[in-house]
Formats: structure tokens, C-alpha cells, sequence
């Protein structure tokens, strides 16, 4: 189901991530299923998830590689889970069209 990996509102989206810490980069690799009806954003990150790190190494990775400020992205929820609710203030539709681009979807 297309779109399933972000939920939107009048001030932004809403990303689910699957985060994976202490790899090779920091990288986004795309969007995996969970099941039929759910998906996810992959990203890794060198980080550490220690203090704050690799949330902090995440929300700079999505800040640049949504153009976008970090300072306009939160954590919602999974703060210590490897599975994330990530918060981006900004233009849904500007989002979106920017995440479709980067996703080749």
C-alpha cells in the first residue's frame, strides 16, 4: 500500500522508520514491508544508540536528506526502539512529493 510509511496532517507527516544502529553509513535504503498493510522507512546510521546518539545522527540524516531543518523534526514515539514515529513539520504535499522523489515511487 503506497503512503503507508507516513501519515499526514495540516502541519507535516508523520514517518514510521525502522532504524538501524551502529552500521557501515548513515544511509536511507528505501521503504520494506512489515506486513500487507504496514511499511516502513529503512535508515542506518554509524551512531551508536547510546545518549541520545543515534537518535541525534537520525534526525540529522532526515534533515538533510529531506532538505528540510532538523530543529522541525521530532520523535513521537520508539524513542528507544529500533522502530520510530518521526514527526516533520513543513508543506505536507511539499513532503510528500519530496519523499516520492527520493523513494522513486
Amino acid at each position: 500500500m503506497v503512503g503507508s510509511y507516513f501519515r499526514t496532517d495540516d502541519h507535516g507527516l508523520t514517518l514510521f522508520v525502522r532504524l538501524t544502529p551502529k552500521s557501515a553509513k548513515d544511509a536511507i535504503e528505501g521503504v520494506e514491508a512489515v506486513d500487507d498493510s504496514h511499511q516502513r522507512v529503512k535508515a542506518r546510521v554509524r551512531a551508536v544508540p547510546e545518549d541520545g546518539k543515534a537518535i541525534a545522527a537520525l534526525v540529522k540524516l532526515l534533515g538533510r536528506w529531506l532538505d528540510v531543518p532538523p530543529r522541525s523534526i521530532t520523535i513521537v514515539a520508539g524513542a528507544t526502539s529500533r522502530l520510530k514515529q518521526i514527526k516533520v513539520q513543513g508543506d505536507p504535499d511539499t513532503l510528500i512529493a519530496r519523499l516520492s522523489g527520493l523513494l522513486k515511487l
